[in-house]
């Protein structure tokens, strides 16, 4: 009883702080030692130091490399306007009345590219706004514009994603990134096709009512550098990204001769290698070809690589705090009935990860906190390990999006919007949307068996 009391209380504890803005670095190992204490089944600090934190380190040992190498990837296509290039050219292409899809392909291009969401809503901000601003539509759809884009369907659904949360269950799966390349695809039809269509509506509906951009003061618009790679040069990076992880992953990776190589010194073959190659050529070629828009090489990369610690730890932070709560009696518990629910397996999957990635308001602290605790389970129910890859991950963007979400509160502070202004329309592209999807899919998967 006192376990299952510790689990709740600390949960809750979790996403209450979590929302009032305290950092899971602090809240995390404290929360975990409260789980601890009050079940009473470990010492506090022996939960800390010899549960919390090897689970910790096991994360940061795994996906460091893809962190490092996203994040310098993202900072450089930052810094030398390459993104803003890239989205400048879509926008025009698509024009002042196809804005709000003009906004949604910008920045899913820079998403599935491989530059990371953070980077992505910072670089979007202004074309965005500026395009809504022509279009006098309201500014308060910007942020589900954006986060259409960034955090739905090339997150977690389009197949080949570099975003790091879809090189997570290769680890533990024996996938890769292109798992459950069907699944994936009608996911993303529903995410994409469905949020224009209800951006789209929701702007006509606010022409009728005679709503237009709104006056909002001091947005810091301003008009795009002129001095920025042309797009031919700043699309490359990103296409060196794609192809370099579909040779290595569908090719390279899987020949005999390579595989053999591995199995010799008792290792095998990390479904994240060829994502952090691909962003590694990609970060070398920038450096190469955009150096004169670099005004200091060593401290872009030394940032780059800095900013890639904080996701890191505040994710691995998450997943320490599940792995005390998993080796609590009462989570063994509540693990068998989740596992014994009178339900198809597949939706065992969906419902569990998008809770934990709804309770941690994080799709990457949520997926982690499920493939450590329960990916043992779910590849015993039978599940080809390519659905339950693409199932699991599309399902956790669905909760994670809730208001105490770091990723939302970050949009909303950078379009300089409230929870009131625009988070009911982030709520239906990142939690109605994909959560529709993950439904959609595992019917389909249940009736076809097609992953």
């Amino acid at each position: 009883m006192l376990g299952v009391i510790s689990i709740i209380l600390t949960l809750a504890a979790l996403m209450y702080f979590a929302y009032r803005g305290v950092t899971v670095l602090v809240l995390a190992p404290i929360l975990a030692m409260v789980a601890a204490l009050v079940s009473g089944e470990m010492p506090s600090l022996y939960a800390l130091s010899s549960v919390f934190m090897p689970a910790a380190a096991g994360y940061i040992s795994n996906f460091f490399p893809v962190f490092l190498a996203g994040a310098i990837f993202g900072k450089l296509m930052g810094v030398t306007g390459a993104a803003s290039s890239i989205a400048d050219v879509v926008s025009e292409k698509f024009g002042t009345k196809r804005a709000i899809a003009a906004i949604v392909v910008a920045t899913s291009l820079l998403t599935y590219g491989g530059v990371s969401l953070f980077v992505v809503v910072f670089a979007m901000y202004p074309i965005g706004a500026t395009l809504l601003k022509r279009a006098d539509m309201p500014k308060r759809l910007l942020p589900a514009c954006i986060a259409l884009g960034a955090f739905t369907f090339t997150m977690t659904a389009l197949p080949g994603s570099p975003q790091y949360i879809n090189t997570m269950p290769t680890v533990f799966f024996g996938t890769d990134i292109y798992a459950g390349a069907v699944l994936g695809i009608i996911a993303s039809a529903i995410m994409f096709f469905g949020g224009i269509w209800y951006l789209n509506r929701r702007a006509e509906k606010a022409k009728l009512a005679g709503e237009g951009y709104g006056d909002h003061a001091n947005e810091n618009i301003h008009q795009l550098n002129e001095n920025i790679p042309s797009f031919g040069v700043a699309i490359t990076p990103i296409i060196i990204v794609f192809i370099l992880n579909y040779i290595l992953t569908n090719w390279y990776f899987k020949q005999g001769s390579v595989i053999a190589k591995y199995e010799v010194v008792g290792g095998s073959v990390n479904g994240t290698w060829p994502v952090v190659i691909g962003l590694a050529v990609a970060v070398v070629f920038i450096i190469i070809t955009m150096r004169k828009f670099i005004p200091n090489t060593n401290k872009t990369v030394f940032e780059g690589s800095v900013g890639s610690l904080l996701p890191i730890f505040n994710t691995a932070a998450q997943v320490g705090y599940g792995g005390v709560i998993k080796s609590l009696a009462a989570f063994g518990v509540v693990k068998a009935s989740m596992v014994a629910l009178a339900i198809p397996s597949v939706f065992k999957v969906a419902i569990s990860t998008t809770l934990l990635a709804g309770i941690v308001g994080s799709a990457s602290g949520g997926t982690a906190i499920a493939l450590e605790v329960l990916s043992k389970e779910f590849l015993a129910m039978g599940i080809a390990p390519e659905a339950l890859h693409r199932i699991m991950i599309i399902a956790s963007g669905g909760l994670d999006s809730l208001p105490h979400c770091g990723a939302v509160i970050t949009l909303l502070s950078v379009c300089q919007l409230t929870h009131k202004e625009s988070y009911k329309d982030i709520a239906v592209n990142t939690i109605a949307l994909p959560l529709l999807a993950t439904l959609v899919i595992s019917v389909f998967y249940l009736i076809t068996g097609i992953a």
